[in-house]
């Protein structure tokens, strides 16, 4: 065990999208729209032809949990609004005469945001995003607490993780 106090992989993920939502909401704020940078993934999702709570939520990569209480403040906020779906099952989700207003403008900065994160990826040397989809995938495969629980297990009975 290391008798250093590093940050772990989750703190240091926190920190890093803190710091991005953080430079991306001044710019909101200078742009004079009042957004929350958790829209995103769902004004996304929506404009690339999600229409569900479950669609948006595969497209996002993010928990049902978090997209549904998303949607809810959107909802609150006059972004969207909820429509039954003909089944009566589901709800369809639709952008709302603001919301797509708000679509049209955010599309520049969308842009300029990609441009600056790939910027960010030539200075770093690193290709960011490609090596978290692929700590995703990863994760996906074997998730984290099976691979604490197989170390965990090693350690116990003396085992080498090159074993």
């Amino acid at each position: 065990m290391s008798g250093k106090n590093e940050p772990g992989l989750g703190e240091l993920l926190r920190h890093v999208s803190e710091l991005v939502e953080l430079g991306a909401e001044e710019h909101y704020r200078q742009m004079g729209l009042d957004y929350r940078a958790r829209y995103t993934p769902v004004l996304r999702a929506l404009r690339a032809g999600a229409q569900t709570v479950t669609e948006i939520t595969a497209r996002s990569h993010l928990t049902q949990g978090a997209i549904s209480q998303t949607v809810g403040h959107m909802e609150a906020d006059g972004v969207i609004f909820r429509q039954r779906g003909e089944d009566g099952r589901k709800s369809l989700i639709q952008l709302t005469p603001a919301g797509k207003k708000l679509l049209g403008k955010l599309d520049s900065h969308w842009a300029a945001t990609f441009e600056a994160i790939e910027q960010l990826e030539e200075e770093i040397g690193h290709p960011l995003r490609r090596v978290l989809e692929d700590a995703a995938r990863a994760l996906q495969r074997q998730g984290f607490s099976q691979r604490l629980s197989h170390i965990k297990q090693n350690l116990a009975t003396g085992a080498s993780h090159d074993e």
